[in-house]
């Protein structure tokens, strides 16, 4: 993560805390292999906004959010594994050998 990436993430927490407003923080925590973000990437995802950062975009990132709509219910984090070890002969251009694994937590602005 850039320090853009970094002062924009802080931004949008800042502004959700501001309005009161829950949200929730994926950080990739662990990874193994090529993939396309690192240990640290992070991605807010707030309901009011949508989505600042990425943890890699496409399907994995689709898990994550997934995950994040779950953890704004349930108020309980996740560890979401994500796979981009498809078979190497399939059609889907997100695969990149890897694996990752993304905490995906609530953050509370009251």
């Amino acid at each position: 993560m850039t320090r853009e990436d970094d002062r924009t993430l802080t931004d949008a927490l800042l502004a959700a805390r501001q309005a009161g407003r829950l949200c929730v923080l994926a950080t990739v925590v662990e990874t193994k292999g090529s993939t396309p973000r690192k240990v640290g990437a992070r991605m807010l995802v707030d309901p009011a906004t949508g989505l600042v950062g990425t943890v890699g975009g496409g399907c994995g990132e689709a898990e994550v959010i997934e995950s994040a709509h779950r953890v704004l219910g349930s108020g309980v984090p996740e560890r979401v594994r994500v796979d981009l070890t498809d078979d190497l002969l399939s059609w889907s251009p997100a695969v990149c050998g890897g694996i990752m694994d993304v905490f995906v937590e609530l953050i509370r602005n009251e």
